[in-house]
């Protein structure tokens, strides 16, 4: 099974309430070989809710303590990133998934680039919570953007 990013199968869960539908990932949740997951609403967050970054550093920084998910007002969010990085990671386990397609440059889902911190459209090499989380936990995480190359 693969499990996929919500948002890019066209759910409106993105934080602005919309989505980054992929029609490939569609085709895959249309095939029944692929199932859904967001890891912000895992978390606890509702839609729409303000725009993070992580703070510090990347992901694997976030799960040691080193780095923090920050809105753009200022208000520490990192708890509710790592409760929905283990709900997807609980999630992944259950559904036995090969492979997980999560959407780039989220501070949940980037998995080779995430925005920088400083809410200036800026990003930088790294990995955002969940998929830190995941890659710890050996399962193969892929952006939509090197669906391609797992497919």
């Amino acid at each position: 099974m693969i499990l996929v990013s919500s948002c890019l199968a066209g759910l409106n869960v993105r934080y602005n309430g919309t989505n980054c539908l992929d029609n490939k990932i569609q085709k895959l949740i249309d095939e029944k070989l692929a199932l859904t997951v967001c890891p912000e609403l895992l978390g606890g967050f509702s839609i729409p809710r303000e725009p993070a970054e992580i703070v510090g550093g990347n992901g694997e920084d976030v799960l040691d303590g080193k780095a923090k998910v920050v809105e753009k007002s200022g208000k520490d969010v990192t708890e509710l990133y790592v409760k929905g990085a283990y709900e997807t990671l609980k999630k992944a386990q259950e559904v036995k998934a090969s492979v997980v397609v999560l959407k780039e440059y989220s501070p949940s889902c980037g998995s080779s680039m995430i925005y920088n911190g400083e809410f200036k459209d800026k990003k930088i090499a790294g990995n955002g919570v969940t998929t830190a989380l995941l890659k710890r936990n050996g399962i193969n995480v892929v952006s939509e953007e090197r669906l391609d190359d797992f497919l």
